[in-house]
C-alpha cells in the first residue's frame, strides 16, 4: 500500500511554519458563524480559491451560539490552520501565510487550558503569495505501460492534487501488471521559495510480481464458504489483478444476499509467489416482502406484492413469489391477475453467469380476448460486463385464449382456441445510465427477441421482437432532457393466429401518456386486434425547482400498425402533459396529468401516479 504522501521540505526560514493565511474581504454566511470574516487580498479574490477556503474552515460549520463557547471556537480555529494549508497546496500556494484572529489575538498562540470565555469576532486572514510551478520531477521506476504526465511535469502549476494523482498512477501501474505490494519507499518534496519552484522525487519499490492464493472466508453468513467462493471467482493460480479483486467483490454484492462484502489481501506474500486473500461477508435478513401500487384514470388500480427468501438453499439461491392484480376498477376490460415464482442460483458455469428457474399463471381480461397462460422457463443470465447482460432461455407455454373478437356461436358463446407454444425467449442489455429510477445523464439499450414455434393448434412459427432505447441528458444544474424510442414486431403467423399477449397496442403510461390504455390497434378487414409492429417516441424535459421537487413536460407519440415492417399499414397518436416529481430516499414518485393531441382514440384527461420516472 502507498505511504502517506506530501512529506514537504521547505528551503526558507523557519519562520515560514507560522504562516498560513486566507484573506478575502466579506464574512461567512451567518447561518454558519454570525461573525467570522474571510480576508483575501484583492489580487487573490480568485473565486475558486475563496470557495475552496470557505468550504475548508470548521469555524464556518459552527452554530450561531457557538461563538459564546469559547474552547469549541478556539478547538476549530487551531485546526483549521492545517485544513486551510492544504487548501493551499492543493492549489499550488506553497509560501502562504496565514492567521486566524480571536478577537484580535492569534489563535496558534493561545494555549488550549487558558482559551478565552466567549468569542465575538474572529478574522481569518490569508496572504496565498505566488503560485508555484513544478521544478523536477522524477518518480522512479515507472513501467514500461504508463502513460505520460500531463499536469505533473516541469512548468506546469504545482498542484498537490497533480502529484498525488501521478504518485498513485505509478503504483495502480504496477499493481495492474501483477505486482501487488507496489509502494512508495523515498520520496523528497522541496518548496524553493527563491525561485517559485516545487522538487518532487519520489522513489517506488514494485516488488515481487504475484498470483493470486488461497481464499479464507470468514463473517457471520450462513452461506456455505464455497459457494461464497465460486460467487467471488477470484481466479487462484492467475496473475494478480486488482481489477480482478474489485469484480469479485462487485460478484457477492450483486447476489443481494450480503450486507457487506470487503476482501483484503494478506500482509506478506508466499515463498511460492502467490498472495491470499480473505473474503468478510455478512448476511442481509434472508425475507424480505413487500407491496406497491399505482393508480390511473383509466386503468384503475394496479397492486403488486412479493416475498423473497435470499439464501434459500444455502448457497445465495434467491426465490421470489410476487403477485399482481391489475385493472382493478379501471374503464378498459376487466380485472387481470398474475402469480409467479422465480429461482435464481448465482455462479453457474462461471461466476458471471446465473441460472434461473420460472413458473408463472396469467389471467388477462380485455376487450378483445381473455387469456389464460401457464409457462415454464429455464435459462441464464450473463454479465459480460457492469453495463452489458445478456439473458438466453427456453419457455414452454400453454394458452387457452376465448376471441372476443369473432361472432357468437349458436350457444351463445365466443370461439376459444387452445395452443402451446415452444420460445426461445434471448435479450441483451447495455445500461450506462447513473441512476437506474431518476437517470440525468447516460442511456440504455435493450433489444429482446423471441422465436416460437407452435406444438399443439394450428399456427406459422415466428418470432416476437422488441427494442427499447433511452438517453438523457443534464443541461446545467437543474434541467435533464430524457429521450426513449420503442421499437417493436411480430413475424411469422397472422394476428388471428398469434398469442394476443404477444400483439401490440399503444395508449397509457408505459407508451403515449395521454391517451387511454391500449386504444391503439390495428384493422384486419374490420377486426380490431393488437397490431403486428409498433413505434413510440417519448420526450421530457425535467426542472428542479426545489431541492427534492421537479416539474416535467413532455410529449409521447405512439404507432400500431397490421403488418411486421412499415409505416403504411396502421394509425398514429399522440398525446402531451405536465407532471410532478418528488424525490424520496427509494426514488422520486411521479404525478403526470395528460390529454390526447392527435389521433381518435381519447379525449378528456387522463392522471398517472406511480415510483420512479416514466422512462
Amino acid at each position: 500500500m502507498m505511504k502517506p504522501f506530501f512529506r514537504l521540505r521547505q528551503i526558507r526560514p523557519a519562520a515560514w511554519i507560522c504562516a498560513a493565511a486566507i484573506t478575502a474581504a466579506g464574512a461567512l454566511p451567518a447561518a454558519a458563524f454570525e461573525r467570522v470574516i474571510l480576508r483575501l487580498p484583492e489580487a487573490d479574490q480568485r473565486p475558486e480559491l475563496r470557495d475552496g477556503l470557505v468550504d475548508a474552515l470548521l469555524l464556518g460549520d459552527l452554530a450561531p451560539d457557538a461563538r459564546q463557547d469559547g474552547d469549541e471556537v478556539l478547538a476549530a480555529a487551531q485546526a483549521d490552520y492545517a485544513r486551510l494549508l492544504e487548501v493551499l497546496y492543493a492549489r499550488g500556494y506553497y509560501g502562504a501565510a496565514v492567521r486566524i484572529l480571536l478577537d484580535g489575538r492569534e489563535a496558534a498562540t493561545v494555549p488550549p487550558l487558558v482559551a478565552p470565555e466567549t468569542v465575538e469576532t474572529v478574522q481569518v486572514i490569508v496572504e496565498p503569495g505566488t503560485r508555484f510551478a513544478f521544478g523536477v520531477t522524477d518518480i522512479a521506476p515507472r513501467p514500461p505501460t504508463a502513460e505520460p504526465f500531463e499536469d505533473f511535469r516541469t512548468g506546469e502549476p504545482a498542484l498537490a492534487i497533480a502529484a498525488r494523482d501521478a504518485v498513485q498512477s505509478t503504483v495502480d501501474s504496477w499493481e495492474e501488471l501483477g505486482f501487488a505490494k507496489a509502494e512508495v519507499v523515498d520520496q523528497d518534496i522541496i518548496a524553493r521559495h527563491e525561485r517559485n519552484r516545487l522538487d518532487v522525487i519520489v522513489r517506488v519499490a514494485p516488488g515481487q510480481r504475484l498470483r493470486f492464493g488461497d481464499v479464507v472466508v470468514r463473517g457471520q453468513s450462513d452461506v456455505r464458504a464455497p459457494r461464497v467462493r465460486q460467487i467471488a471467482g477470484i481466479p487462484r493460480g492467475e496473475t494478480f489483478s486488482p481489477d480482478e479483486v474489485e469484480r469479485a467483490a462487485d460478484r457477492l454484492r450483486r447476489t443481494g444476499t450480503f450486507r457487506s462484502a470487503t476482501i483484503t489481501e494478506a500482509e506478506v506474500p508466499n515463498v511460492d509467489g502467490t498472495l491470499d486473500f480473505t473474503i468478510d461477508v455478512i448476511d442481509r435478513e434472508p425475507r424480505r416482502i413487500g407491496a406497491g401500487a399505482e393508480i390511473s384514470s383509466l386503468q384503475g388500480l394496479t397492486l403488486t406484492g412479493f416475498w423473497l427468501h435470499r439464501n434459500i438453499l444455502g448457497g445465495a439461491e434467491r426465490l421470489r413469489i410476487e403477485g399482481e392484480a391489475a385493472q382493478l376498477g379501471g374503464q378498459w376490460g376487466g380485472p387481470d391477475y398474475s402469480l409467479s415464482a422465480r429461482f435464481e442460483k448465482p455462479a453457474v458455469y462461471g461466476p458471471d453467469t446465473r441460472f434461473f428457474a420460472l413458473a408463472a399463471a396469467e389471467y388477462l381480461d380485455e376487450p378483445d380476448f381473455i387469456e389464460r397462460t401457464f409457462r415454464l422457463e429455464l435459462g441464464a443470465t450473463r454479465e459480460f460486463s457492469d453495463a452489458l447482460t445478456g439473458s438466453l432461455g427456453i419457455a414452454l407455454r400453454n394458452s387457452r385464449v376465448t376471441d372476443r373478437f369473432l361472432p357468437r356461436d349458436a350457444d351463445g358463446d365466443y370461439p376459444e382456441r387452445e395452443f402451446t407454444l415452444l420460445s426461445f425467449p434471448t435479450s441483451l442489455e447495455w445500461d450506462r445510465r447513473d441512476s437506474a429510477l431518476s437517470a440525468t445523464e447516460g442511456y440504455f439499450l435493450r433489444a429482446e427477441v423471441e422465436p416460437f414455434a407452435y406444438l399443439g393448434g394450428e399456427g406459422d412459427a415466428g418470432a416476437r421482437s422488441e427494442l427499447d432505447a433511452r438517453a438523457y441528458r443534464a443541461v446545467g444544474d437543474n434541467v435533464v432532457l430524457a429521450a426513449r424510442a420503442q421499437l417493436g414486431a411480430v413475424l411469422g403467423p397472422d394476428a388471428l393466429e398469434a398469442p394476443p399477449e404477444f400483439l401490440f397496442y399503444s395508449g397509457g403510461g408505459g407508451t403515449v401518456r395521454g391517451q387511454p390504455f391500449r386504444s391503439l390497434d390495428a384493422d384486419y378487414d374490420g377486426i380490431d386486434l393488437g397490431g403486428r409492429s409498433f413505434a413510440g417516441l417519448s420526450g421530457e424535459l425535467r426542472v428542479g425547482v426545489r431541492e427534492n421537487i421537479s416539474v416535467v413536460g413532455f410529449y409521447d407519440v405512439g404507432y400500431v400498425g397490421s403488418e411486421p415492417f412499415g409505416f403504411d399499414d396502421g394509425d398514429w397518436h399522440s398525446g402531451a402533459g405536465l407532471g410532478l416529481r418528488y424525490d424520496t430516499t427509494i426514488g422520486p414518485l411521479r404525478l403526470d396529468v395528460a390529454g390526447p393531441v392527435s389521433g381518435g382514440t381519447g379525449e378528456g384527461v387522463q392522471v398517472y401516479l406511480g415510483l420512479g420516472q416514466a422512462f
